[in-house]
């Protein structure tokens, strides 16, 4: 199922996914471990704790593991996606039984560290250039968990490219080697009315390209002298965007060209799992 807005989780989707992991943890025979735990159906208390500071995001994903294990679980956040929280605070608290947080606290952390973790990152990107450019992700994101990680880009301050392979013309380096005439091509997907971004590669493809009406170029791996050059020869008569090994360390330093948009591929598939413990109260 494909979700276009990624600002907001519908509930289906979010039911859809966990359950798919909460299967992978529990089949065949279910958790044979706590079936051997004499008081599994006490009620019991926990709480979730930061054990690093940064931006959470998943909440929902974390709280319907809890949910779909034992209908008596609540879940009670202390925090919102998107927001930021430092060490040693409380994320959320859990009231159910013994059975239910056991067994679905690993798939409920996994779901809330992957997410702040992608939220995490990209905000440490986005402080790194203030409001000069746009940090985009990519389509690198975890086969069928790319809504999750899109919105959680959202929830870190950056923004979504196109989520898949329908929503916009993306003419990339493979689509121009296959093809005779550049320019004869980029008309063909002005003519779908669809948004349409060319990828070039040197200065000589983006001449080629100059003039014609659309959307976005995007300049792909070029160092700062080249990407200069190729804005001046723009003339903000395009949407500008980068892509190419982008780190912390350099994104200052593309930024400052003037580039519109730089996409990321690191914040969906290089993304460190944020630190969180659960603990019993």
């Amino acid at each position: 199922m494909v979700v276009r807005s990624v600002q907001v989780l519908n509930q289906f989707y979010i039911k859809s996914v966990v359950r798919k992991a909460l299967e992978e943890d529990l089949r065949p025979r279910g958790d044979i471990t706590t079936n051997i735990v004499s008081a599994k159906n006490k009620i019991i208390k926990a709480r979730i704790i930061a054990k690093q500071d940064g931006v959470i995001a998943g909440l929902e994903f974390c709280k319907t593991a809890f949910k779909l294990i034992g209908r008596e679980s609540v879940f009670t956040k202390k925090v919102s996606d998107g927001k930021k929280i430092r060490k040693n605070k409380i994320i959320a608290n859990i009231k159910a039984k013994t059975k239910t947080i056991l067994t679905a606290e690993r798939t409920a952390l996994n779901f809330l560290n992957h997410a702040s973790g992608v939220a995490t990152i990209t905000n440490q990107f986005v402080k790194k250039i203030g409001k000069r450019s746009k940090i985009c992700c990519t389509r690198k994101t975890t086969p069928n968990l790319r809504t999750l990680e899109k919105y959680a880009v959202k929830k870190g301050g950056g923004h979504n490219h196109r989520y898949n392979l329908s929503d916009e013309i993306l003419i990339k380096d493979n689509h121009i080697s296959t093809s005779y005439n550049l320019r004869e091509l980029v008309k063909k997907a002005i003519k779908t009315k669809k948004i349409v971004t060319v990828e070039v590669e040197n200065i000589n493809q983006l001449k080629q390209i100059l003039g014609l009406k659309f959307k976005r170029i995007l300049f792909d791996n070029m160092n700062y002298s080249q990407l200069k050059n190729c804005l001046k020869l723009c003339k903000n008569k395009y949407e500008t965007e980068y892509s190419g090994n982008a780190t912390l360390k350099n994104i200052k330093q593309i930024s400052k060209t003037g580039v519109n948009r730089i996409s990321v591929g690191a914040i969906t598939h290089s993304a460190k799992s944020f630190d969180t413990t659960l603990l019993f109260r």
